[in-house]
């Protein structure tokens, strides 16, 4: 008699569970998801209502056959996959590929991997629910039909390898908005008024109380005469009003409250916080981290009560229970918390560390007593201004309650300092003015989106589930995707004017400050730009965020078995499809093209738009060249838009390349390309540092850098009396030899590798592309390669599957002996007409409109 098998999507998850279960369970790892949808348009069976057709993902072959061999000698089967839609979807295709019986099959779900929440679970089967798996296999086939057919589009009307999405390309057009609404802000002026009095404390000492004047003045000239008008004033205490406050706890973390704290306290991005937070679950440490409830256990809340009564103090403890904001809270049924709250501390791993600290604390705090306050506000009348009166404002903390472990962050730049103690005052007592000050201040645009912010804004609206935050906002920041960047950028000086009234005398300075730097804020690229508008335009409906929200509440519905999946999807597919096809007979190719003015000397159109290598400022437009004329082009430099450009900085980029002299007889030259300015001579390139204007290097910089550039690129050793040289390139760190470039492994440190471990470097790159060819022509340019995933066709950028023949895949030895008209006619299965025209086709296009 074969042991129980139970089977989860994690090995550290199953080595967890495994120490818990004992002797009498063999617990295996599906890694993951075993299947997908195939690749292409046949995935999908949209004319035989939708089917979808699954294939076994590549690199889970192996994965699928040892699962296989365990079934077979298993006793019985146990699923114990995530407690949401997605883990669903994961049992239920075990059972497909695995030929388990779904009504028979036992599934087990849990929040926590602790030993009583497992025997619990294992206590209390069920079976695979097939509604929550029908919600998934929507939301799987309504991004691929949507991602699919969007990105066709944008191949053809904006630039090739360009991808959409449902949901992402909505988090795009978020941050677009911003971007314009922050572009479009009209910063206004305005005067603040502080005064300052001295007073004398409990202790006796003399010390500063500051005053303010709680209403904005909008020009000099009237802060100017408020200021002369409070000179030689009495100022007298009119009230004193003291009034006690309480701060409530937040609720325990849900997926988007965490990556939102996460990010503000830690500084983790999304993708970074749910990592950790996956290892602590696996681990047994927290519950599970994909949840949109609040919701503690009863256990939970008394293994808490005792932690804070034992830790602080009765008083200190306040039990509470908190109701989710999220209208339909559906992925698990509890908050993130510790699995076992007597546990502080757990190491050795400090992202782990510092993340768990961040949970643990949270859950205490929400179970603590209210902060009390007292809040003193002193008003302060002005002799010579009766309707006017200054404003202070105290505040003391009578009783810390949660504030002892746990304060929430926001998002707001500008969140109210902390006001600390008044000194003691009575009414009707006599202030000494020391000065009176107005300053310039000015109104502030909306702050850019964070990925913290971003993710609040996504809940807000309704647009994704806690499962798909993090693979969203990492979608948009792909680099070759290019539609959304993080960037910390400096800001820039302007003139703050300042009046002030000291010993009846007015003055007046103007200083400088420092306004608009960012830190790890998102920014939307011009492309990003360019695509949001070309899908706003053509596809609102898709873009619309109440659409995307409906398109939650639909797949809420079909989980909750109150919609039909195929219906819903059929619903949506005819209009779609139909828009498609319309934008893609008459939709104009979109380049964001914007003329900014007139070149003087040639008298031709400055303009901005993307080509093929990005976004570009262009003088002379193809409708007013000769045939013999060509177009000018300057890149932009990092930090520019073709939305903003104005004529003067788009003219500025046209004084690069700039010559600045000579080295070793070669020219040398400052210019800015499509990764940033730098420094060219002869066929050597240096970037320059980061922040550097290009206009601004002189010859003496640009030598220094050269000179650093030649010390980096000595060669380290020699190969066959060839010189190997070592650098950092886009990819990361390689060294080169003889035009053949290999990349360095982690285990190496690219300032230390010598020339024995170069070497070896290189002889294994040579041995690897020795085998990689199982046979290739060249007229047409086909190879067949060995791959990651076995062996492929490459015909020019495509890589083209090898069929099976008999059910069975071809081996190598076969392959070698193939001829080339076998394999053109498998190039052609996959795209028809590949041979027709001497060019090399991507995928089967319609002729282009004339």
């Amino acid at each position: 008699m074969g042991k129980n098998l139970l089977i989860v999507e994690s090995p550290a998850k199953a080595k967890t569970i495994e120490k818990i279960l004992g002797a009498d369970f063999t617990v295996k790892s599906s890694f993951g998801h075993i299947r997908d949808l195939e690749k292409g348009t046949k995935g999908i069976d949209i004319e035989n209502n939708f089917e979808p057709h699954y294939v076994v993902s590549p690199e889970k072959v192996k994965v699928v056959k040892e699962l296989k061999s365990q079934v077979a000698k298993a006793s019985e089967v146990w699923l114990a996959t995530d407690d949401d839609r997605e883990g669903e979807a994961i049992s239920w295709h075990l059972c497909e590929e695995l030929n388990l019986d779904l009504e028979s099959t036992k599934r087990i779900v849990f929040s926590e991997i602790t030993k009583p929440a497992i025997q619990k679970a294992v206590s209390n089967p069920r079976r695979v629910n097939v509604h929550l798996v029908n919600a998934q296999q929507a939301r799987r086939v309504l991004d691929r039909i949507v991602g699919y057919e969007l990105s066709e589009v944008l191949w053809r009307k904006v630039k090739n390898k360009l991808s959409a999405g449902r949901v992402q390309s909505v988090a795009v057009k978020l941050i677009v908005d911003r971007e314009r609404e922050i572009q479009g802000f009209k910063v206004t002026p305005f005067f603040k008024v502080n005064a300052y009095f001295d007073v004398v404390n409990d202790k006796g000492e003399q010390v500063s109380l500051k005053a303010e004047y709680t209403t904005r003045i909008d020009n000099e000239q009237e802060a100017e005469d408020f200021l002369q008008k409070a000179n030689r004033a009495t100022f007298t205490i009119n009230d004193i009003e003291k009034k006690p406050l309480k701060r409530f706890p937040a609720a325990p973390f849900t997926t988007s409250t965490l990556q939102q704290e996460a990010s503000r306290k830690l500084g983790f991005s999304v993708n970074r916080t749910m990592s950790v937070a996956q290892r602590l679950y696996e681990e047994g440490l927290i519950t599970y981290m994909r949840t949109d409830s609040t919701n503690l256990s009863n256990e939970a809340m008394d293994s808490i009560a005792q932690e804070i009564q034992t830790a602080f103090g009765k008083e200190y403890h306040h039990p509470r229970k908190f109701k989710s904001k999220v209208a339909n809270a559906q992925e698990a049924h509890e908050a993130i918390r510790p699995t076992y709250i007597e546990r502080k501390n757990i190491g050795p791993d400090r992202d782990m560390m510092r993340l768990y600290d961040l949970i643990w604390k949270r859950t205490i705090a929400s179970q603590m007593a209210d902060a009390q306050i007292e809040k003193t506000t002193v008003k302060i009348g002005i002799s010579t201004m009766i309707d006017k009166q200054l404003e202070a404002v105290g505040e003391v903390l009578k009783f810390e309650g949660f504030l002892k472990v746990y304060l929430e962050s926001t998002d707001d730049e500008d969140e109210s300092e902390t006001k600390g103690m008044l000194p003691p005052l009575r009414k009707n007592q006599v202030l000494q003015l020391n000065h009176m000050q107005a300053q310039e201040s000015f109104t502030k645009a909306p702050g850019r989106y964070t990925e913290a912010s971003l993710v609040k804004k996504l809940e807000e609206l309704g647009i994704g589930r806690p499962s798909t935050y993090a693979p969203t906002i990492s979608k948009i920041m792909e680099e070759e995707r290019g539609y959304v960047t993080k960037e910390s950028r400096e800001g820039q000086s302007r003139e703050v004017r300042v009046l002030t009234l000291k010993d009846g005398v007015l003055s007046r300075i103007v200083k400088s400050e420092n306004h608009g730097a960012t830190k790890n804020v998102l920014y939307p690229s011009d492309m990003g730009i360019l695509v949001s508008d070309f899908l706003t335009e053509h596809f609102g409906r898709i873009m619309d965020y109440n659409f995307t929200a409906r398109v939650e509440n639909a797949l809420d519905q079909i989980a909750s078995n109150d919609l039909e999946w195929r219906s819903m999807l059929k619903d949506f597919y005819k209009p779609f499809h139909q828009r498609v096809e319309d934008t893609m007979e008459h939709a104009e190719r979109a380049k964001g093209k914007r003329i900014l003015g007139k070149d003087l000397e040639s008298g031709h159109s400055v303009l901005v738009q993307i080509t093929r290598y990005g976004p570009v400022i262009q003088i002379g437009d193809k409708d007013e060249l000769c045939d013999d004329e060509k177009p000018r082009f300057a890149n932009l430099k990092p930090g520019q838009s073709i939305e903003t450009i104005t004529f003067e900085e788009a003219m500025d980029l046209f004084k690069l390349p700039r010559t600045l002299g000579t080295y070793k007889d070669e020219e040398i030259s400052v210019n800015t390309g499509r990764y940033g300015p730098y420094i060219k001579y002869g066929d050597t390139y240096v970037n320059l540092p980061k922040g550097t204007d290009p206009m601004n290097v002189t010859e003496e910089d640009a030598l220094s850098l050269i000179e650093a550039k030649e010390a980096e690129n000595a060669p380290i050793g020699y190969l066959d009396g060839k010189p190997i040289t070592k650098g950092k390139g886009r990819f990361g760190p390689f060294v080169k030899w003889n035009d053949l470039y290999v990349n360095i492994p982690v285990r190496y440190k690219l300032e230390t590798i010598t020339e024995p471990e170069a070497i070896e470097l290189i002889h294994a790159k040579q041995d690897k592309e020795a085998n990689r060819y199982i046979q290739t022509w060249t007229d047409p340019s086909i190879s067949i390669e060995n791959g990651r995933w076995g062996p492929f066709i490459r015909f020019g950028k495509n890589n083209i599957k090898i069929p099976k023949i008999n059910g069975e895949k071809l081996d190598v030895d076969y392959l070698k002996t193939v001829d080339l008209e076998t394999v053109k006619s498998w190039i052609e299965a996959e795209l028809p007409d590949a041979f027709k025209s001497s060019a090399v086709v991507k995928k089967p296009k319609a002729s282009k409109k004339k």
